[in-house]
């Protein structure tokens, strides 16, 4: 017993001797689109974003502990002229993005649902050159169900097993071109996830399991109230409750900001741009003869702090300067202000810069019924002058293609309806309803038409709101077919729009809208702001006609077409009405802003 006292001392004085405890970093980036440096490349005003702030970032935390890690969460080759001018124009050298991560040393990105937006071909180049992997368990070749990139990685650092896993949101189809996702199939992360952490934690005993997302959460995290429709486009929450072994979440996708401890879980989604990095902590020791975790920390670092690492933007100067010059050349004249002085007053009247995109759109589909979107608050166009590429590319951040889809009256409709759903009336003004910006900003997803005539009553309950709608002079028939022009995203239903998903499509332009604005503008050399005011925003009035009382005159008391007024109340002669008579008149909300 003595001898068995004695050697139990010893090996418990040994386990002490060489136990262990170590701090491991994570700093995590999501949503990067092409940013590596700090610039607003509409604009070409500093801003604080990119890749040059997170090596900032990553050198500060490299000074105070050797055990930092970078892992992104994906939509990371697409989103800024840099990315547009390396994809399309010159794809030769290096992907920019991929450049500046293999020096900084990433451990490895997830692939976003953006990644696929300049085909297969750039996505693939990317990927070879990257030094790091590009991760996805779930997106799976249609013919074998096998993973078509890596699952997940496994890797030992001091003794520490350390696994990551990736995954991306499973909507793609919905937005995607198809010719870029050909042969394709998107595997239900969570089910994904359960398979793939039990071979993780059991087959390659991890000590260390991260979790990489490229999606968001679709419910609130303290109280699990859903914060969105329920497509499957976010399941971040499903993964937080429903996989059990996770011991940390990278999410992305939502461009939201958002970090702590939830369920055990480690959370982590550092915004858009590179204007926060997520800072993830675990503290883990050895003593029972095993690395376990003890502890979790999960915070955001805000990128207003810092300044650029000058040499992570030296590395790719040169492709910076070719942007930048290309950018700058002008392609025609404005004659008038294309300019999104108010955003909220953009969306409640047709606008000239709006108008012009929309035209562009049916000028090149050669259909009348077209529709677009101010796709954030940022966008300003440009005023009277010069245009240059820079402008274009400004208005139009996305890669967008054209899609004509064979729709019904009451498709439109249906989407002028989810449109509506953007305002609120509050003590007599239209505001913007919180959900279109809480917890993620929609402002793309509402949509602007031309070629029909609408008006939308914030009066009137959500799905009944579109009071007017004509297309040449006649209501639009509900079960009629109509030829409609929009973009890519769109067309498959994308942000709610499910009333287009699966509909004809009748033909595809497959140039990106950005290429045939800058087209558009070279071949007309001038281009003319003008508005034909084919639609508003409204609230209802009920009036009371009164002696003396004209719709002539009513419609300059209202700002409303006189005739408008005569096919609302189905007045046959507009010379003629009666005192006493009540008229609805819908007007417009911008003057109540």
């Amino acid at each position: 017993m003595r001898k068995f006292l004695i050697l139990l001392s010893i090996l418990i004085i040994s386990l002490a001797i060489f136990a262990e405890e170590v701090n491991l970093v994570i700093l995590h980036t999501s949503d990067l689109h092409g940013n590596i440096f700090p610039v607003n490349y509409a604009t070409n005003k500093p801003y604080y974003v990119g890749l040059g702030r997170v090596s900032t970032f990553y050198k500060m935390e490299k000074e105070k502990n050797p055990n930092v890690f970078l892992i992104d969460t994906g939509d990371l080759i697409q989103g800024t002229p840099l990315e547009y001018y390396h994809a399309r124009i010159d794809n030769g050298p290096v992907d920019p993005m991929v450049k500046v991560m293999n020096h900084m040393g990433y451990l490895a990105s997830i692939i976003g649902n953006h990644e696929f937006n300049y085909g297969k071909k750039v996505l693939n180049k990317a990927i070879s050159e990257a030094t790091f992997p590009f991760l996805s368990a779930n997106i799976v070749d249609r013919d074998t169900g096998k993973p078509v990139f890596k699952p997940y990685m496994v890797f030992d650092y001091k003794g520490i097993k350390i696994g990551i896993l990736g995954l991306t949101t499973k909507f793609i189809p919905n937005w995607e071109d198809p010719k870029n996702i050909r042969n394709l199939d998107f595997y239900d992360p969570v089910e994904v996830a359960k398979k793939y952490v039990k071979i993780l934690r059991e087959k390659e005993k991890v000590d260390v399991l991260i979790v990489g997302y490229h999606g968001g959460f679709e419910r609130d995290l303290n109280t699990g109230k859903p914060t969105e429709e329920l497509t499957g486009e976010n399941q971040g929450y499903q993964l937080l409750t429903e996989v059990p072994g996770i011991d940390v979440l990278l999410t992305g996708h939502q461009h939201r900001a958002i970090s702590g401890v939830y369920n055990g879980v480690a959370v982590s989604m550092p915004k858009n741009w590179g204007k926060m990095v997520g800072r993830i902590e675990l503290t883990l020791d050895n003593s029972n003869g095993k690395w376990k975790i003890v502890s979790k920390k999960s915070e955001l670092l805000n990128s207003k702090t810092v300044e650029s690492d000058k040499e992570v933007l030296a590395l790719v100067q040169d492709y910076e300067d070719k942007v930048q010059k290309w950018l700058d050349q002008p392609v025609g004249t404005a004659k008038g202000d294309f300019y999104v002085y108010d955003p909220l007053k953009t969306r409640l009247a047709d606008n000239a810069l709006i108008e012009f995109v929309n035209r562009v759109q049916q000028t090149y589909s050669g259909v009348k019924i077209s529709s677009t979107a101010l796709f954030n608050n940022d966008i300003k166009g440009w005023k009277s002058g010069p245009v240059t590429l820079r402008d274009i590319n400004g208005v139009y951040i996305y890669p967008n293609t054209l899609k004509v889809l064979k729709v019904t009256g009451k498709d439109i409709k249906d989407a002028i309806e989810r449109s509506a759903d953007y305002f609120v009336l509050k003590d007599g003004k239209v505001e913007v309803n919180k959900s279109w910006v809480d917890p993620k900003p929609q402002h793309y997803n509402y949509d602007m038409w031309e070629g029909i005539r609408y008006i939308i009553d914030v009066n009137k309950p959500v799905g009944e709101r579109v009071v007017w709608l004509e297309y040449e002079g006649k209501p639009v028939e509900m079960n009629k077919e109509y030829e409609i022009v929009l973009n890519n995203y769109r067309a498959g239903g994308g942000g709610g729009y499910s009333m287009f998903k699966g509909k004809p499509v009748v033909k595809e332009v497959m140039m990106e809208v950005s290429e045939l604005m800058a087209d558009y503008i070279m071949e007309h050399k001038v281009i003319e702001a003008k508005v034909d005011n084919n639609w508003y925003v409204a609230t209802d009035i009920m009036y009371n006609v009164k002696s003396g009382d004209t719709l002539f005159k009513l419609g300059r008391m209202y700002n409303v077409n006189p005739y408008a007024i005569a096919k609302w109340n189905n007045i046959k002669n507009p010379d003629l009405i009666y005192i006493g008579q009540k008229l609805v008149i819908y007007k417009p909300a911008i003057s109540n802003n």
